[in-house]
C-alpha cells in the first residue's frame, strides 16, 4: 500500500506544496511543531533515509536547503532546524522546522493550529521565496 506521501504525491490527497521538481516535493505539515514547519520527500517511496540512492540522497539535501531558505525568508525565526526521524511515515522525509530555541524542535510539544486560509497563505509566501 503506498504511503500517505506518495499519495500526496499521486494528488490523491491535498496538500499545500511550496515546492516540487521532477524528483522531489515539500509541502506544509498539516501538524505543524511551528508556523512554517515543512516536509521535504523524494517523489520515489523508499522508506528509510539512508536507503536511498546517493543522487537521490544527495538531490534531496540541494533540495531541502533551497526550501529551508524560503522557509526562513517566509517565517521570522532564528534557524531552520532538520530533523530525520522515519517513524511514523514510511517513506524517506526531512523535516524543516523555524525555531527560536532548540526546545521548539521537540516533536511531544503541542502542534501549531493553522486554518486552511493560513496554511494557503503561508504555502505561497514561502513559494514566493523560493530562489
Amino acid at each position: 500500500m503506498a504511503s500517505i506521501f506518495s499519495q500526496i504525491v499521486a494528488g490523491n490527497i491535498p496538500s499545500h506544496k511550496v515546492a516540487e521538481t521532477d524528483d522531489f516535493l515539500a509541502f506544509l505539515d498539516i501538524r505543524p511543531l511551528k508556523r512554517g514547519h515543512t516536509l521535504v520527500i523524494p517523489k520515489k517511496e523508499i522508506d528509510y533515509l539512508f536507503d536511498l540512492p546517493d543522487d537521490l540522497y544527495l538531490g534531496l539535501h540541494i533540495f531541502a536547503r533551497k526550501v529551508a531558505d524560503a522557509v526562513q525568508r517566509s517565517v521570522p525565526c532564528k534557524r531552520i532546524a532538520t530533523a530525520v526521524v522515519g517513524l511514523e511515515v514510511p517513506h524517506a522525509h526531512i523535516h524543516l522546522v523555524p525555531i527560536d530555541a532548540i526546545s521548539d524542535l521537540n516533536f511531544e510539544n503541542p502542534r501549531v493550529q493553522l486554518n486552511p486560509e493560513e496554511f494557503t497563505q503561508l504555502a505561497g509566501d514561502i513559494r514566493s521565496n523560493l530562489r
